[in-house]
């Protein structure tokens, strides 16, 4: 083998190893990078507070409600964030281009409190 055939070989060597390192580095490191994502808390909180009104006319009911309902948004929200690899923040803290998450939060929050419902009309049932 000719020296320039060795020194082409090296290189071909070279670059190999150096894009396959390139590779497990990026790969590795958008991983770990988190997105940006972004929740209407806002409206959450209005649509909310309006239901309780309505609902609840009683002070002890509506702050063991409220009570109840903060301990779901916070297990959600956590939820959607870990699933998703996002930093979720208040959608007026976000600028353009985040994806917003509101729709599956809320989605999640009306299952979870139809399961509390249901829970409930089966303890007053026993």
């Amino acid at each position: 083998m000719s020296t320039l055939e060795t020194l082409g070989a090296a290189l071909l060597l070279a670059a190999g190893v150096a894009a396959a390192v390139s590779a497990v580095t990026v790969r590795t490191v958008l991983e770990r990078v988190p997105r940006t994502g972004s929740v209407r808390l806002s409206e959450l909180v209005a649509d909310y507070m309006e239901k309780t009104a309505r609902e609840h006319g009683d002070q002890d009911e509506a702050a063991e409600a409220d009570s109840t309902w903060r301990a779901h948004a916070r297990a959600l929200l956590a939820r959607t964030s870990a699933r998703h690899r996002v930093v979720l923040l208040p959608a007026r803290a976000v600028a353009a281009g985040a994806a917003d998450f509101t729709a599956e939060v809320e989605a999640a929050m009306r299952a979870m409190a139809q399961e509390d419902d249901l829970r409930a009309s089966g303890e007053a049932k026993r």
